[in-house]
């Protein structure tokens, strides 16, 4: 990335710092999406989760990625 001016620096400081971020209360938040998308386990798959992050210490999120991607090859 090439060096910022004083200029520019200046700008972006202003820009996170002095401006108040305008907010529409009316539409919903990158967490407010993300919210939508969870999902209820039951037991089996929870248990199978756990027993697979200490094996491969992955995360629950990558375990099921990767089964997703497994079954999209599969297909």
């Amino acid at each position: 990335m090439p060096d910022m001016t004083e200029d520019e620096a200046t700008r972006l400081d202003e820009l996170y710092t002095v401006i108040t971020p305008k907010v529409d209360i009316n539409k919903p938040g990158v967490f407010a999406e993300r919210k939508k998308m969870a999902i209820v386990l039951d037991d089996f798959s929870i248990r199978y989760l756990l027993s697979r992050m200490l094996i491969t210490k992955k995360s629950p999120s990558e375990l099921i990625s990767d089964l997703i991607r497994k079954e999209l090859v599969t297909e």
